[in-house]
């Protein structure tokens, strides 16, 4: 387990031969006495949570500044250096854990790569990024569409061909009388050839046939010393006529590259390193070739192995002779193998190695190349923080501390969380807190993180103002909550302490939480509490592993499950309806994993699956889920459909329809239909498209399915019937809806009465709905449209206590504050949220906002970061032109 510790107590020996059953009792409060002797985990156990997580990751102080400098020079800066301007936007988008904005910045560097090289670890990296979405690629190729990015490049097309020296180039003026023909010999064979075709090959070759040397009057001229076989010799003198290699062996053509370069035939050369790169087929045959690339400058080969060791992350990476080649070159072998992509090709390998193993040495050397190649000081920032985590975790101190202050004193502030751990580590407590306060009281404003850290180094009261203080600046770490929790559960105040977990679940589905919450459940005997959380962290992570990775989540799941009653296929489904209805989405995750133990339509619950985890703004589980959907699919028709929700969450819109289509020609479904309404409403901008949506919704609806998924098409009717100003046909669908307990149907409801102008009426209805949802953040949101100025001031409030990345209630405070001329509090309240959310909307009206009271500066990088986070919208386009127009 990654965030919960027995106390001290309970020894590593205990951990080892866990026993759960010991306070896994039937019995309230009772454990046996045989038991109370060797549980890990006894009723006055204290839960300990564990040290925050040092992030390698590149971590400004400001990242809007940073976004803003790097979209200014992405507008300025020659083509050739855009790649590596959009790696470090990676970089940024990385540190403030924004998946789909660093994987965009990604794509970008790989679309303006200019270099074959930049191109190969570009895409790789993609590639790599992207594991498991190969089957988007083939549901693509099925509807005709290819994508590019996971095609293998031919390297070769990319680097200019070698012309052949001219004719003149070959001839000499000399009076002597020179053999139109030369013989070369090799032990007792004679190769016969033309002498101005192998003087032309090269310049020595040209001096040595045609200049002051001996041979230049020879007939025949010995090679035997040379190291060069016959049919090698053959291969150069047939090269020397046709100009090409053709069927020669990869043993032959390391020979004559070997020869080439010795001799520097450039035009040879260029053919063996082409014909050399053609011939790889395998990692063995990259493996084998890359020494020789490496050892005879050949780019186009060396290249050509890189991309296989990349291609094929992560598991090239596991292989020792890859990591030797990857570790061991120097800088001019870097230079042939990667060309001016030597930092980007070890940002790639040291961040898939530390996903591997972080402590290892194969990380260690990757590091060491990364800062080698770092070419200034924002690349050397994040090599030395990178070194110093990794030089941490492997307890290399006294080197841990070097990176960590040379990263430090290069401008990374949060560098200083490595430096206070070790002085923290070396008994230095004092010094580290004194660390974090001078880092506190720095111009800067402070972070939420500054907080976090220094809370580690006092306690008492000091300790909880400072994670308070941390929670109110940065409401996404998780540490805070899981110590709070834990410590009120130690002093027996288990509603305090659930609460407390409640608090940041509400909004952020963390692994470390839930496990937190799943053992605040077991200390109070909640087996089914319990049960419910174990699931849903084995629905997130199928592997995940308790106790500090010592015990396997699905080994405690079996043992809390002995523990409470069995449910009946027909239980499960009315569990599912209860939950689903009352808007309890772990606890719908939870109730389908137990339904997937079983031998029920497994792709049926897997597509039910991804919706909640969706829902729950975890897209990777999700789209884990719809691939199995679509395993485990029952039939062509089924499978279809699972197809079309795959093309058409990856951004696939058109292609999912054609699934959609397709399997509604084989068989018309329910999911069929609400998959084509879904994708069409959501995708055509042609308001006639209302028309075909609505006809569609209504073929769902006379298809077979259950209540949840029949309550969620009345509900989509009733919106496009909103929509269509057809105010009575959407009450009714929402009222029907209503009937089978879709209980979302409530909001669109309220949206008639709004409509109807019965504000009152709106404010009851998502009142309703506010008391049965479990999870009703956007339902106070939604709320505080119905009401006045100061109801809605409110629910708005309550929203962010409930959900602090909702962006809708900061706009809403600060434009109030705007209006009443309070415009610096104004911009303090959207920089409240920016600190910890890089949100188009937010920085947009911030922007607007600087505009308005003259910050032209202010203003421009407030455009320039939007941008960086969307760099195609319309409204941040046109204020980025018009403020732009106005600096000096």
């Amino acid at each position: 387990m990654r965030t919960f510790y027995p106390s001290d107590s309970c020894k590593e020996s205990q951990l080892n031969s866990l026993n759960p059953q010991s306070w896994l009792q039937v019995e309230r409060g009772k454990l046996s006495s045989s038991a109370s002797s060797s549980a890990p985990l006894c009723r006055d156990s204290f839960i300990k949570v564990p040290e925050p997580q040092i992030l390698p990751h590149y971590k400004p102080l400001d990242y809007v500044e940073v976004l803003a400098q790097i979209h200014e020079e992405l507008e300025t800066c020659p083509l050739k250096e855009r790649s590596i301007l959009y790696l470090l936007q990676y970089q940024v988008f990385r540190g403030l854990g924004e998946t789909k904005l660093r994987r965009r910045s990604l794509q970008s560097a790989w679309q303006e790569a200019t270099t074959v090289h930049e191109k190969v670890v570009f895409g790789s990296w993609l590639r790599y990024e992207k594991q498991g979405e190969e089957v988007i690629v083939d549901l693509l190729s099925s509807c005709g569409k290819y994508s590019v990015e996971f095609v293998p490049l031919d390297i070769a097309s990319y680097f200019p061909v070698i012309a052949a020296s001219s004719p003149e180039a070959a001839s000499v003026k000399t009076n002597r009388c020179i053999s139109k023909n030369v013989v070369f010999k090799i032990g007792e064979e004679k190769i016969a050839c033309r002498r101005r075709k192998i003087a032309s090959l090269s310049a020595p070759f040209h001096a040595m046939l045609y200049g002051n040397f001996t041979e230049s009057l020879l007939d025949e001229i010995d090679m035997s010393e040379n190291h060069v076989s016959s049919s090698a010799m053959r291969v150069v003198r047939d090269f020397s006529v046709a100009g090409v290699l053709t069927g020669v062996s990869k043993n032959l053509l390391l020979e004559v590259l070997v020869f080439a370069n010795k001799f520097c035939c450039e035009q040879l050369k260029d053919a063996c390193d082409r014909e050399l790169a053609s011939l790889i087929s395998s990692m063995e045959c990259a493996i084998e070739l890359m020494d020789f690339a490496l050892e005879e400058n050949s780019p186009i080969l060396a290249a050509s192995c890189l991309q296989v060791f990349l291609y094929e992350m992560p598991d090239s990476l596991t292989d020792e002779r890859v990591v030797e080649v990857l570790t061991q070159v120097n800088r001019s072998q870097v230079s042939t193998m990667a060309g001016k992509a030597s930092f980007s090709l070890y940002s790639c390998l040291s961040e898939v190695s530390m996903c591997i193993d972080p402590r290892s040495d194969r990380t260690l050397g990757f590091l060491e190349k990364l800062v080698d190649f770092a070419e200034n000081d924002r690349q050397q920032v994040l090599g030395f923080h990178r070194l110093g985590c990794m030089r941490l975790l492997r307890k290399e101190y006294r080197e841990a501390e070097e990176a960590f202050e040379t990263a430090f004193n290069l401008g990374h502030v949060y560098s200083a969380t490595g430096l206070a751990r070790l002085g923290y580590i070396q008994g230095h407590r004092l010094w580290a807190y004194e660390k974090l306060s001078s880092v506190i009281s720095s111009d800067s404003p402070p972070l939420g993180w500054m907080y976090q850290e220094r809370s580690l180094y006092c306690e008492g009261d000091k300790k909880w103002e400072d994670l308070g203080k941390a929670t109110e600046l940065e409401p996404t770490l998780t540490y805070p909550y899981m110590y709070r929790a834990v410590s009120l559960m130690s002093k027996q105040n288990a509603k305090a302490a659930l609460e407390e977990i409640n608090r940041i679940l509400g909004f952020k589905l963390a692994l470390e939480c839930l496990e937190i919450r799943f053992c605040l459940y077991l200390g109070m005997d909640d087996y089914e509490a319990a049960l419910r959380d174990i699931q849903a962290v084995l629905t997130l992570c199928p592997d995940y592993r308790m106790f500090d990775g010592k015990v396997a989540g699905r080994q405690l799941r079996t043992l809390v499950y002995e523990h409470v009653e069995n449910w009946t296929t027909a239980d499960c489904w009315m569990q599912l309806y209860e939950k689903w209805s009352n808007v309890d989405d772990i606890g719908s995750l939870s109730v389908i994993y137990q339904m997937l133990e079983s031998d029920a339509c497994k792709g049926v619950l897997y597509f039910r699956q991804s919706l909640l985890l969706l829902r729950l703004n975890c897209p990777e589980a999700a789209m884990r889920s719809l691939q199995l959907a679509r395993e485990h699919a029952s039939s062509d028709h089924e499978r279809l459909v699972y197809e079309g929700w795959i093309l058409y969450d990856t951004g696939h819109c058109e292609e999912g329809l054609q699934k959609a289509k397709e399997s509604i020609r084989i068989k018309r479904s329910f999911e069929a239909y609400f998959l084509q309404a879904y994708a069409l409403a959501e995708s055509s901008l042609d308001p006639s498209s209302s028309s075909t949506v609505v006809s569609l919704l209504e073929d769902a609806l006379k298809c077979p399915s259950d209540r949840l998924r029949k309550g969620q098409a009345l509900n989509n009717l009733g919106s496009v019937y909103v929509d269509c100003e057809k105010l009575d046909l959407a009450a009714d669908c929402y009222i029907n809806a209503l009937k089978v307990r879709h209980t979302r149907a409530h909001q669109g409801l309220a949206r008639v009465h709004f409509l109807r102008n019965d504000k009152a009426a709106a404010y009851e209805e998502m009142t309703r709905l506010i008391e049965k949802a479990q999870n009703n953040a956007s339902a106070y949101e939604k709320r505080s449209e119905y009401c006045d100025r100061e109801l809605a001031k409110s629910d708005l409030e309550m929203v962010t206590r409930l959900d602090p990345l909702r962006v809708y209630p900061y706009r809403y405070r600060a434009a109030v504050l705007m209006d009443s001329r309070k415009e610096r509090e104004a911009i303090t309240e959207l920089s409240r949220a920016i600190t910890f959310k890089a949100d188009l909307h937010l920085l947009h009206l911030r922007a607007a906002f600087h505009e308005h009271i003259g910050d032209v500066g202010s203003a421009l990088r407030d455009c320039r970061a939007a941008l960086s986070v969307d760099p195609n919208h319309q409204e941040m386009l046109e204020l980025h032109s018009r403020v732009n127009s106005h600096e000096p």
